[in-house]
Protein backbone atom coordinates (compact mmCIF):
# COMPACT_ATOMS: atom_id res chain seq x y z
CA UNK A 1 0.00 0.00 0.00
CA UNK A 2 1.48 3.38 -0.98
CA UNK A 3 1.85 6.07 1.66
CA UNK A 4 -0.86 8.35 0.23
CA UNK A 5 -3.42 5.55 0.20
CA UNK A 6 -2.39 4.38 3.67
CA UNK A 7 -2.76 7.88 5.13
CA UNK A 8 -6.11 8.37 3.38
CA UNK A 9 -7.46 5.13 4.83
CA UNK A 10 -6.17 6.03 8.28
CA UNK A 11 -8.04 9.35 8.05
CA UNK A 12 -11.18 7.58 6.79
CA UNK A 13 -11.17 5.32 9.87
CA UNK A 14 -10.69 8.33 12.14
CA UNK A 15 -13.49 10.19 10.37
CA UNK A 16 -15.90 7.27 10.69
CA UNK A 17 -15.11 6.93 14.41
CA UNK A 18 -15.80 10.62 14.98
CA UNK A 19 -18.85 11.06 12.74
CA UNK A 20 -20.28 7.51 13.04
CA UNK A 21 -21.41 7.72 9.40
CA UNK A 22 -19.70 9.21 6.33
CA UNK A 23 -20.65 9.47 2.65
CA UNK A 24 -18.64 8.48 -0.40
CA UNK A 25 -19.30 11.84 -2.06
CA UNK A 26 -18.10 13.85 0.93
CA UNK A 27 -14.94 11.77 1.33
CA UNK A 28 -14.16 11.95 -2.40
CA UNK A 29 -14.42 15.73 -2.22
CA UNK A 30 -12.38 15.94 0.99
CA UNK A 31 -9.52 13.82 -0.36
CA UNK A 32 -9.73 15.07 -3.97
CA UNK A 33 -10.11 11.58 -5.40
CA UNK A 34 -12.83 9.83 -7.41
CA UNK A 35 -15.81 8.12 -5.73
CA UNK A 36 -14.51 4.82 -7.16
CA UNK A 37 -11.25 5.28 -5.22
CA UNK A 38 -13.17 5.84 -1.98
CA UNK A 39 -15.35 2.79 -2.63
CA UNK A 40 -12.22 0.67 -3.06
CA UNK A 41 -10.86 2.07 0.20
CA UNK A 42 -14.10 1.27 2.01
CA UNK A 43 -14.17 -2.27 0.63
CA UNK A 44 -10.63 -2.88 1.85
CA UNK A 45 -11.33 -1.38 5.27
CA UNK A 46 -14.49 -3.45 5.63
CA UNK A 47 -12.48 -6.63 5.00
CA UNK A 48 -10.17 -5.50 7.81
CA UNK A 49 -13.26 -5.05 10.05
CA UNK A 50 -12.58 -1.34 10.55
CA UNK A 51 -15.96 -0.16 9.25
CA UNK A 52 -19.18 -1.40 7.65
CA UNK A 53 -20.28 -0.45 4.13
CA UNK A 54 -23.77 1.01 3.79
CA UNK A 55 -25.55 2.54 0.81
CA UNK A 56 -23.64 5.67 -0.20
CA UNK A 57 -20.96 5.43 2.45
CA UNK A 58 -19.87 3.67 5.64
CA UNK A 59 -20.56 3.43 9.37
CA UNK A 60 -18.42 2.41 12.32
CA UNK A 61 -17.83 -1.33 12.50
CA UNK A 62 -20.16 -2.46 15.27
CA UNK A 63 -18.00 -5.23 16.71
CA UNK A 64 -15.03 -2.92 17.20
CA UNK A 65 -17.20 -0.39 18.99
CA UNK A 66 -18.81 -3.06 21.17
CA UNK A 67 -15.50 -4.64 22.17
CA UNK A 68 -14.17 -1.25 23.23
CA UNK A 69 -17.34 -0.67 25.27
CA UNK A 70 -16.79 -3.96 27.14
CA UNK A 71 -13.23 -2.96 28.01
CA UNK A 72 -14.49 0.37 29.35
CA UNK A 73 -17.03 -1.46 31.54
CA UNK A 74 -14.19 -3.28 33.29
CA UNK A 75 -13.12 0.02 34.85
CA UNK A 76 -16.59 1.07 36.08
CA UNK A 77 -16.75 0.58 39.90
CA UNK A 78 -13.46 -1.28 39.55
CA UNK A 79 -12.43 -1.12 43.22
CA UNK A 80 -15.77 -2.53 44.38
CA UNK A 81 -15.70 -5.28 41.76
CA UNK A 82 -12.16 -6.30 42.70
CA UNK A 83 -13.14 -6.51 46.39
CA UNK A 84 -16.06 -8.77 45.48
CA UNK A 85 -13.87 -10.84 43.16
CA UNK A 86 -11.28 -11.40 45.90
CA UNK A 87 -14.00 -12.51 48.32
CA UNK A 88 -15.40 -14.86 45.68
CA UNK A 89 -11.98 -16.41 45.04
CA UNK A 90 -11.76 -17.33 48.73
CA UNK A 91 -14.74 -19.68 48.19
CA UNK A 92 -12.82 -21.77 45.65
CA UNK A 93 -11.04 -24.93 46.83
CA UNK A 94 -8.44 -27.18 45.25
CA UNK A 95 -10.04 -29.63 42.83
CA UNK A 96 -13.20 -27.56 42.30
CA UNK A 97 -15.08 -27.52 39.03
CA UNK A 98 -16.51 -24.02 38.80
CA UNK A 99 -18.76 -22.13 36.43
CA UNK A 100 -18.04 -18.51 35.60
CA UNK A 101 -20.69 -16.57 33.73
CA UNK A 102 -20.40 -13.30 31.82
CA UNK A 103 -19.62 -10.18 33.78
CA UNK A 104 -16.85 -7.74 34.57
CA UNK A 105 -16.61 -8.89 38.20
CA UNK A 106 -16.01 -12.49 37.14
CA UNK A 107 -13.28 -11.30 34.77
CA UNK A 108 -11.56 -9.68 37.76
CA UNK A 109 -11.64 -13.07 39.52
CA UNK A 110 -9.35 -14.37 36.79
CA UNK A 111 -6.99 -11.43 37.29
CA UNK A 112 -6.41 -12.15 40.99
CA UNK A 113 -6.81 -15.90 41.42
CA UNK A 114 -3.73 -17.69 42.80
CA UNK A 115 -2.47 -20.61 44.91
CA UNK A 116 -5.16 -23.05 43.80
CA UNK A 117 -4.67 -26.43 42.18
CA UNK A 118 -6.43 -28.84 39.85
CA UNK A 119 -9.27 -26.47 38.96
CA UNK A 120 -11.69 -26.97 36.09
CA UNK A 121 -13.11 -23.62 35.01
CA UNK A 122 -16.18 -23.68 32.77
CA UNK A 123 -17.19 -20.37 31.23
CA UNK A 124 -19.06 -18.68 28.40
CA UNK A 125 -16.99 -15.51 28.88
CA UNK A 126 -14.28 -15.17 26.25
CA UNK A 127 -12.55 -12.49 28.31
CA UNK A 128 -12.61 -14.62 31.48
CA UNK A 129 -11.38 -17.72 29.63
CA UNK A 130 -8.44 -15.78 28.24
CA UNK A 131 -7.47 -14.43 31.66
CA UNK A 132 -7.90 -17.74 33.48
CA UNK A 133 -5.67 -19.32 30.84
CA UNK A 134 -3.15 -16.59 31.56
CA UNK A 135 -3.32 -17.45 35.27
CA UNK A 136 -2.53 -21.09 34.39
CA UNK A 137 0.33 -20.08 32.09
CA UNK A 138 1.77 -17.89 34.85
CA UNK A 139 1.47 -20.85 37.26
CA UNK A 140 -0.70 -18.89 39.67
CA UNK A 141 -3.11 -21.83 39.50
CA UNK A 142 -3.13 -25.29 37.94
CA UNK A 143 -5.99 -26.85 36.02
CA UNK A 144 -7.83 -26.28 32.78
CA UNK A 145 -10.36 -23.95 31.19
CA UNK A 146 -13.37 -25.22 29.27
CA UNK A 147 -14.64 -22.54 26.90
CA UNK A 148 -18.26 -23.29 26.07
CA UNK A 149 -19.36 -23.28 22.46
CA UNK A 150 -22.07 -21.01 21.11
CA UNK A 151 -22.86 -17.84 19.23
CA UNK A 152 -20.45 -15.01 19.99
CA UNK A 153 -21.54 -11.64 21.36
CA UNK A 154 -18.70 -9.09 20.97
CA UNK A 155 -20.51 -6.57 23.18
CA UNK A 156 -20.06 -8.88 26.17
CA UNK A 157 -17.04 -10.88 25.00
CA UNK A 158 -19.17 -13.98 25.41
CA UNK A 159 -20.97 -16.89 23.79
CA UNK A 160 -24.54 -18.10 24.33
CA UNK A 161 -27.35 -19.95 22.61
CA UNK A 162 -28.61 -23.51 22.18
CA UNK A 163 -25.13 -25.03 21.84
CA UNK A 164 -23.99 -23.40 25.09
CA UNK A 165 -27.00 -24.75 26.97
CA UNK A 166 -26.53 -28.22 25.47
CA UNK A 167 -22.91 -28.42 26.60
CA UNK A 168 -23.84 -27.37 30.13
CA UNK A 169 -26.60 -29.97 30.34
CA UNK A 170 -23.92 -32.69 30.40
CA UNK A 171 -21.89 -31.12 33.23
CA UNK A 172 -21.92 -31.46 37.01
CA UNK A 173 -20.33 -28.44 38.69
CA UNK A 174 -19.28 -27.70 42.26
CA UNK A 175 -19.84 -23.94 42.31
CA UNK A 176 -21.32 -21.32 40.01
CA UNK A 177 -20.27 -17.68 40.30
CA UNK A 178 -23.07 -15.62 38.81
CA UNK A 179 -23.16 -11.94 37.82
CA UNK A 180 -26.29 -9.88 37.34
CA UNK A 181 -27.58 -6.68 35.80
CA UNK A 182 -29.66 -5.88 38.86
CA UNK A 183 -31.53 -7.28 41.84
CA UNK A 184 -34.75 -6.18 43.51
CA UNK A 185 -35.94 -7.99 46.64
CA UNK A 186 -35.89 -11.71 45.81
CA UNK A 187 -35.53 -11.36 42.02
CA UNK A 188 -32.31 -11.34 39.99
CA UNK A 189 -32.16 -9.66 36.58
CA UNK A 190 -29.78 -9.34 33.65
CA UNK A 191 -29.56 -7.23 30.49
CA UNK A 192 -29.34 -10.03 27.94
CA UNK A 193 -31.90 -12.81 27.53
CA UNK A 194 -29.54 -15.40 26.00
CA UNK A 195 -26.83 -14.87 28.60
CA UNK A 196 -29.42 -14.99 31.39
CA UNK A 197 -30.44 -18.45 30.19
CA UNK A 198 -26.81 -19.59 30.32
CA UNK A 199 -26.44 -18.27 33.88
CA UNK A 200 -29.62 -20.06 34.92
CA UNK A 201 -28.36 -23.31 33.36
CA UNK A 202 -25.03 -22.99 35.18
CA UNK A 203 -26.94 -22.66 38.44
CA UNK A 204 -29.06 -25.73 37.68
CA UNK A 205 -25.88 -27.78 37.11
CA UNK A 206 -24.07 -26.59 40.26
CA UNK A 207 -24.08 -27.81 43.85
CA UNK A 208 -23.57 -24.26 45.14
CA UNK A 209 -24.53 -20.91 43.60
CA UNK A 210 -22.90 -17.62 44.56
CA UNK A 211 -24.21 -14.27 43.33
CA UNK A 212 -21.82 -11.35 42.79
CA UNK A 213 -23.47 -7.92 42.96
CA UNK A 214 -21.79 -4.55 43.47
CA UNK A 215 -23.71 -1.58 44.87
CA UNK A 216 -24.76 -0.32 41.43
CA UNK A 217 -26.93 -3.46 41.01
CA UNK A 218 -28.79 -3.26 44.34
CA UNK A 219 -32.42 -2.22 43.99
CA UNK A 220 -32.10 -1.89 40.23
CA UNK A 221 -34.26 -4.04 37.91
CA UNK A 222 -33.03 -4.95 34.45
CA UNK A 223 -34.48 -6.47 31.28
CA UNK A 224 -34.93 -10.15 32.14
CA UNK A 225 -35.44 -11.94 35.47
CA UNK A 226 -33.62 -15.27 35.58
CA UNK A 227 -33.34 -16.35 39.22
CA UNK A 228 -34.78 -16.01 42.73
CA UNK A 229 -33.13 -15.58 46.11
CA UNK A 230 -33.90 -19.14 47.20
CA UNK A 231 -31.71 -20.47 44.37
CA UNK A 232 -28.54 -18.93 45.80
CA UNK A 233 -26.42 -20.11 48.70
CA UNK A 234 -24.68 -16.75 49.09
CA UNK A 235 -24.50 -13.24 47.68
CA UNK A 236 -21.26 -11.26 47.86
CA UNK A 237 -21.58 -7.47 47.69
CA UNK A 238 -19.85 -4.30 48.80
CA UNK A 239 -23.10 -2.91 50.21
CA UNK A 240 -25.24 -3.87 53.19
CA UNK A 241 -28.34 -5.91 52.55
CA UNK A 242 -31.43 -3.65 52.43
CA UNK A 243 -33.38 -4.12 55.66
CA UNK A 244 -36.57 -5.13 53.89
CA UNK A 245 -34.86 -7.95 51.96
CA UNK A 246 -35.34 -10.60 54.67
CA UNK A 247 -34.94 -13.47 52.22
CA UNK A 248 -31.25 -12.56 51.89
CA UNK A 249 -30.32 -11.98 55.56
CA UNK A 250 -28.53 -15.28 56.17
CA UNK A 251 -26.89 -15.34 52.74
CA UNK A 252 -25.45 -11.82 52.48
CA UNK A 253 -21.68 -11.33 52.70
CA UNK A 254 -19.88 -8.00 52.64
CA UNK A 255 -16.61 -8.25 50.72
CA UNK A 256 -13.51 -7.54 52.79
CA UNK A 257 -12.21 -4.01 52.29
CA UNK A 258 -15.63 -2.54 51.51
CA UNK A 259 -16.34 0.83 53.09
CA UNK A 260 -19.50 -0.42 54.80
CA UNK A 261 -19.45 -2.57 57.92
CA UNK A 262 -21.56 -5.63 58.69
Amino acid sequence: MNEIKEERQRLIIQWVKEEKRVSVAKMASEFSVTPETIRRDLNELEKLEQLTRVHGGAVLYTRLEEEQAFLRKLDINRIEKVQIALEAISRIEDGDTIAIDVGTTTVHMADFIQNLHNLTIVTNSIAAADRFNQAIEEKRVTGKVIMLGGVSNPAQSSVSGAMTLEWLSHMHLDKAFISCGGMVADTIYDYDLDESLVSAKMMACSKKCILLADSSKIGVPSFFSFAQANQFDEVISNQLCPKEWKEWYTKWTIAKGSQVEC
